[in-house]
């Protein structure tokens, strides 16, 4: 019997029980009449009454004879004693009831009602939420669920990762038609791991997939399965993909799956995580439980690889993995045109010199630059954003907000300047080297008493031994700038020094970039997506010599890059003063202004003397 069907009946019922009630109260209203007492004792003496019932707050009986046409009375008693008074004074009176329900519900049913509403505010808190079955829905699924309208995600929301959108644009088609889609035999893969940086739109790239499919999204993070009870991970995920099985075809995504499902036995005390575990096992066993021909596919994200289960890993689970690298400058081009949609342009604004300033960044970066360069806009009033609001937010993203109010004292900022210039100077003249977009000794961000910012003319995936020491020779220009003018060392220089010291270490360790040492690899970083940091160094198989022999050859590098940048600066002493005394005065050195005194510098001889070094 279907809903409406069960509703009919319920108001036939009421109906019917509505309509007997008032018949009985239009029937008693007829037929009995409410007397004063006073007057039902008068008919007593009269002798109109044949029978009377006595009840404990009424008396209810019938007339010998129909008075009024009533044939029977209802009335309230009085004290004997009152009432004797009252006839004897001839007054009229009735009894009164006092109605005593009102206090009756207040010492019975009010105490019950506040204990039932504790009772249930306790299980809510217990079992998430769930009313009177809180405790029994602990075990359920907390996935969010997503219908085609809620997702609002398609691929032309997704951009710069083209080749990780071919790769589930056949995930889209085999939703769209599971049974036609293995016609020749073939299957979808189970499950599909999304790996890369975080902010590279991981996310967004899954839920775009349910757009394009039109179809249900549960989403869910793995730390959500994980709780304080043994067993109620596990059940939350056989309830979760029981959810998915009866609305199929659907999609799974579970975001941040190193939450649930890391290595079992890696870095755990005795005994080890046991809820997180049997959570893990359960998803293993639901992997191999289901038929991908039911139409649902199991979407995961990650950005830590290196630390998943083995055993999620292997044939017949997670059997495709997707790549959702760091856009490319042709990416980084799309992504900004995404987001730019939204705001208002300047007409001499160039996507490509964007794209050339951001190398490195991902898709939530580019976000995140295009939100605060309107903003930057807005705050100066104008009513288009320009180029120019696009470099600060570049400048305030890379190097921190400026800090004008920090007071140096005229010797430090003199520092500052001819450091910050060693830096340009010398990577305006070495070959090859990314071009310097601005330079300014603006205090930003904690530390950063200076800046120089480097622009990549392309995309580098891989870097010559001479490329290499060109890069440490740029980080050391500030330094041997310092050396040259005021001959002395100051602690400016302790991020450039450490940054410096990292990529000759490994030159030597990692690259088999000596020749003394070899072509071999003496150690190997923890392989790992989150970029931008030194490599941490897990492995020590050399011997003492070994380790002397390298910390020689790391010196040795650092020491002939040093010597070069100082070459370089010496050769164009002139050069530096004039920039640095321009800096001074004016601050900031856009592009224009660094390539005025690029052209006066000495190039020929810094490269002749590079090649002496280098021979």
């Amino acid at each position: 019997m279907n809903r409406g069907a069960q509703i009919n009946i319920w108001y036939i019922f009421v109906a019917v029980l509505g309509i007997v009630l008032i018949r009985d109260l239009w029937i008693q209203s007829q037929t009995i009449e409410a007397i004063p007492y006073s007057q039902f004792e008068t008919y007593l003496e009269d002798g109109l009454i044949d029978e009377v019932t006595i009840g404990s707050t009424r008396i209810t009986g019938t007339f010998a004879e129909p008075q009024d046409g009533k044939t029977g009375f209802v009335a309230t008693p009085v004290a004997p004693e009152l009432a004797q008074r009252l006839n004897d004074t001839g007054v009229t009176y009735t009894g009164a009831v006092e109605n005593t329900w009102f206090t009756t519900l207040l010492s019975w049913v009010l105490p019950a009602l506040i204990f039932v509403g504790i009772w249930v505010l306790l299980i809510r808190r217990m079992g998430g939420g769930a009313g009177m079955g809180g405790m029994l829905a602990i075990g359920k699924s907390k996935a969010k669920v997503y219908v085609e309208s809620d997702t609002k995600v398609t691929f032309a929301d997704v951009a710069g990762v083209d080749e990780a959108k071919t790769e589930l644009q056949e995930v889209i088609d085999f939703l769209k038609d599971p049974k036609g889609y293995g016609s020749l035999g073939a299957r979808m893969p189970k499950g599909i791991l999304l790996v890369g940086p975080p902010g590279t739109g991981k996310t967004l790239l899954a839920r775009a997939v349910a757009g394009e499919a039109g179809v249900p999204f549960y989403s869910i993070s793995g730390s959500e399965f994980v709780e304080m009870f043994v067993g109620v991970g596990a059940a939350r995920v056989r309830d979760l993909f029981e959810q998915a099985r009866q609305a199929a075809p659907a999609i799974i995504f579970i975001d941040e799956l190193d939450a649930l499902g890391r290595a079992r036995g890696v870095g755990n005390m005795q005994g080890g995580n046991d809820e997180r575990e049997q959570t893990l096992n359960q998803l293993l066993s639901e992997l191999d439980g289901f038929d991908p021909s039911d139409g649902v596919v199991l979407l995961s994200a990650t950005n830590r690889p290196e630390i998943l289960d083995p055993a999620l890993l292997r044939a017949g689970r997670f059997d495709r993995q997707v790549l959702v690298d760091r856009p490319d400058r042709k990416g980084r081009v799309q992504i900004l045109k995404v987001h730019m949609k939204k705001i208002v342009l300047g007409s001499d604004l160039e996507l490509e010199d964007i794209a050339a300033l951001t190398t490195g960044f991902s898709g939530a970066d580019l976000a995140n630059l295009v939100n605060e360069a309107a903003l930057l806009a807005t705050r100066r009033r104008g009513e288009v954003v320009t180029m120019e609001d696009f470099t600060n937010a570049i400048e305030r993203i890379v190097a921190g907000l400026e800090k004008r109010n920090r007071l140096i004292n005229p010797r430090e900022r003199k520092i500052v300047a001819y450091h910050e210039m060693g830096h340009a100077l010398v990577s305006m003249a070495l070959p090859g080297v990314d071009e310097v977009h601005k330079v300014s000794i603006i205090p930003r961000g904690i530390g950063a008493l200076g800046y120089t910012i480097q622009r990549p003319t392309e995309d580098r995936f891989l870097m010559t031994e001479a490329e290499l020491r060109d890069k440490i020779a740029v980080l050391m220009g500030g330094r041997a700038a310092e050396k040259l003018v005021f001959d002395h060392l100051s602690t400016g220089a302790a991020d450039d020094l450490a940054r410096a010291t990292d990529i000759a270490r490994s030159m030597v360790a990692r690259y088999g970039m000596d020749a003394d040492l070899g072509s071999v690899s003496y150690e190997t970083s923890q392989s790992s997506f989150l970029e931008g940091q030194p490599p941490r160094y897990i492995e020590r198989s050399y011997s003492e010599a070994t380790a002397e022999a390298m910390d020689a050859a790391v010196r040795e590098v650092l020491r002939e890059v040093s010597q070069r940048a100082l070459e370089i600066l010496t050769a164009n002493r002139d050069v530096l003063e004039a920039s640095a005394c321009r800096l001074l005065e004016v601050e900031t050195l856009d592009e224009a202004a660094l390539r005025a005194f690029a052209a006066e510098l000495n190039v020929e001889s810094g490269q002749s003397k590079m090649m002496a070094i280098n021979e």
